[in-house]
């Protein structure tokens, strides 16, 4: 028997909305099959910018709920889009925290076999006592936004929706420049469909058409000096230029990236991390023993500490090519800053030749 067959209700929930929407449409679907569309199907919107709306919300839900099908049968009910479950002004109202409670209550008399009950909500504070409270009781989801593999999951089921798949590093590259913007990464693909010759994404089509979104720039070039790839380092570089941008923030963007890649070479040559299945395995072991003798470690992300960083990204860094020897990393590293004291000595218009030059002094065997 399905889980949501035997919880009084289902409870989809996250940070990312559009993640949430998307999985209650499909359960909402599921949980509808079988019934009158037009009678024994419920929709009622959570939205809530003020604490009247509030109010309103869960009335209207409590009527649903209450109201018996015209011509008998099951019901199915959803509480769409729920937003005064956050940690906002709106959610921290007490005459909010009241109507929670009556939509507790409201939730705990639901019988399943007359009537079924989906409730979305994005974002929402984990720390209340209702969600807690769902997450014990009812068919619990969490859709989170912030995993690449939820992330990539969207992209693959759009993809073969349209009729189309990934060719080799396309994917990649478009998370890379979506971030963390599932809604922005569906329509790309979508974009990125009607505009491929033959039914297959290539890398160069996201590289062309797909625009940098992501809170980190720039990620293209670094992504092909840590593929260890000239030719695709060569196109990454004379993209940027052509798209008017300058060489700066190409070197902060390399630096980054190169800096976090002596960390990890020097973790993995000492032992204490490996790749994995989930990224990069044994950080938080490496952390207690090189961090936590010393106090605190810090929490902020930051290019100059690996355990401030995401496992799963790491493992997809390091994965990208074979990772360089410490030496050649700190070299990099090296050549990486005279480049820098090379574009502030010569024209602007040169920028793109010291870049090209970088790029072959780095990457050419």
């Amino acid at each position: 028997m399905p889980e949501a067959a035997r919880r009084p209700f289902t409870f989809v929930c996250g940070q990312d909305d559009f993640l949430v929407e998307r999985l209650g449409r499909r359960l909402f679907g599921e949980l509808s099959a079988g019934t009158d569309e037009s009678f024994a199907r419920d929709i009622v919107s959570g939205r809530a910018s003020v604490v009247d709306d509030v109010e309103l919300a869960v009335r209207r839900f409590t009527e649903a709920v209450q109201t018996m099908p015209l011509f008998g049968g099951r019901r199915v009910v959803w509480l769409r889009d729920v937003t005064f479950l956050a940690d906002s002004v709106t959610g921290r109202s007490e005459t909010t925290l009241n109507r929670v409670e009556e939509l507790q209550r409201i939730l705990s008399s639901v019988n399943p076999e007359e009537t079924s009950v989906l409730v979305t909500a994005a974002p929402v504070d984990r720390r209340r006592s209702f969600v807690k409270w769902c997450e014990k009781t009812a068919a619990f989801t969490l859709a989170d936004g912030g995993d690449p593999e939820a992330a990539a999951a969207v992209a693959l089921a759009e993809a073969k929706a349209l009729g189309v798949s990934f060719g080799e590093g396309a994917l990649e590259l478009l998370q890379v420049r979506a971030g963390s913007n599932t809604r922005f990464l569906a329509e790309e693909v979508r974009k990125l469909a009607s505009g491929s010759a033959g039914n297959e994404i290539t890398r160069e089509l996201v590289a062309e058409l797909t625009p940098n979104v992501a809170d980190s720039d720039f990620f293209e070039t670094a992504e092909a000096f840590t593929a260890g790839r000239l030719d695709w380092a060569l196109e990454a570089i004379k993209r940027h230029f052509f798209g008017g941008g300058e060489a700066r923030a190409l070197l902060a963007a390399l630096q980054n990236r190169n800096r976090l890649m002596i960390q990890l070479r020097a973790l993995t040559d000492a032992g204490e991390a490996r790749a994995g299945r989930g990224g990069i395995e044994g950080l938080d072991r490496a952390r207690q023993s090189r961090i936590a003798p010393y106090g605190e470690a810090a929490s902020e992300k930051s290019s100059f500490n690996i355990f401030t960083q995401n496992a799963w990204y790491l493992g997809k860094m390091a994965g990208a090519g074979t990772l360089p020897s410490l030496r050649k990393l700190i070299d990099n590293q090296r050549s990486y800053v005279d480049a820098f004291e090379e574009v502030l000595r010569r024209p602007a218009d040169d920028q793109e030749d010291i870049m090209r030059d970088l790029a072959v002094r780095c990457l050419a065997p």
